[in-house]
């Protein structure tokens, strides 16, 4: 189906309701385009998540200039959404690797928990396991991506809230955006995060573990949100 110009220029130009009417009229094509993908190992309405965000992605960036029928257009782009999705592993598999990775770091951790009768420090993690701050960051946030933006830290705070959410669905599509906005942060930023909001501890109890002060964290946490909010923002 192709779209009246005055709809697609609307929608384009981020007129929400002119967005939606465009994804009602068209979601006989997305769903045509994922069932391609079925038995892949991803929910058919994740799928269609996925599709839906190609064909919003599509919606922007047609022009009529390029001589050709939206639908044409928008295909490659939706088929396109999806496959790197299951290409990259996306937010919902994790390769055998990175699973080995965090089964050590999680035997490594109840090893030392048990040793030193205290969460160990990620200094001593990184010394048991062998691997860095980073890598032990990137594999914590691959196998605990955030299922719910309402997970309570130990002081009562959300990351939903931090980041001015208006309680938005807890979709798929949200938690590609999060996780790869995350990703982005530097690793002391990263780390924070993942203790505070992930792990839902309290700042000191954050603090003990990256050997720094509770102010320290208190400032990592501050701008790792501001980052978090403007490139979540930037996204829409």
């Amino acid at each position: 189906m192709n779209a009246a110009p005055e709809l697609l220029e609307a929608a384009a130009q981020g007129d929400e309701q002119a967005c939606e009417q465009m994804l009602r009229e068209n979601s006989g094509l997305i769903w045509s385009i994922v069932r391609r993908y079925y038995g892949r190992g991803v929910e058919p309405d994740d799928l269609y998540q996925l599709g839906c965000l190609g064909f919003i992605k599509a919606v922007k960036g047609f022009d009529f200039a390029f001589g050709t029928q939206f639908s044409t257009y928008a295909v490659p782009k939706i088929a396109g959404e999806i496959r790197r999705f299951l290409r990259d592993d996306g937010a919902i598999k994790v390769s055998r690797s990175m699973r080995e990775q965090a089964a050590t770091i999680f035997a490594a951790r109840e090893k030392l928990k048990n040793t030193l009768g205290r969460e160990p420090a990620l200094s001593e993690l990184s010394e048991e396991t062998g691997f860095n701050a980073e890598e032990i960051a990137q594999c914590e946030l691959a196998v605990a991506a955030p299922d719910s933006l309402q997970r309570e830290t130990g002081d009562g705070l959300t990351l939903e809230g931090m980041l001015g959410g208006e309680s938005p669905e807890d979709g798929l599509i949200e938690r590609i955006a999060l996780r790869e906005a995350i990703d982005e942060l530097p690793e002391r930023e990263k780390m924070t995060i993942l203790l505070r909001f992930f792990k839902g501890l309290t700042q000191e109890q954050a603090a003990r573990l990256l050997g720094v002060s509770q102010v320290q964290v208190s400032r990592l946490e501050r701008r790792a949100l501001e980052k978090l909010r403007a490139s979540l923002s930037d996204g829409l």
